[in-house]
């Protein structure tokens, strides 16, 4: 999971969330959530521990695409990057 390219789009998907002003409070929950994520996984992305029991983080990713698909495109899209690249990691 140290792939270069994993970290930069987990940082450029930190900056996208940081910019976000307008969310509804349920869209606000679960960007706090994967907010949470994408620190736990940035700093594990150096490290060669494998990351475990991400099976919840993929599937709040999928409803935070779902959430932000119409609203959000810019979001969505780095999510389903970020959704493919865990995939192909076997997570």
């Amino acid at each position: 999971m140290a792939d270069q390219n994993f970290r930069d789009l987990l940082e450029q998907l930190q900056k996208e969330l940081e910019r976000m002003e307008t969310v509804d409070e349920k869209g606000r929950e679960m960007l706090r959530r994967l907010d949470m994520d994408i620190h736990s996984l940035l700093k594990r992305s150096g490290t060669e521990a494998e990351i475990d029991a991400d099976e919840p983080i993929l599937e709040r990713l999928q409803d935070t695409i779902d959430h932000f698909e119409a609203t959000h495109p810019t979001l969505t899209t780095m999510l389903s990057e970020m959704m493919t690249i865990l995939s192909n990691a076997g997570i």
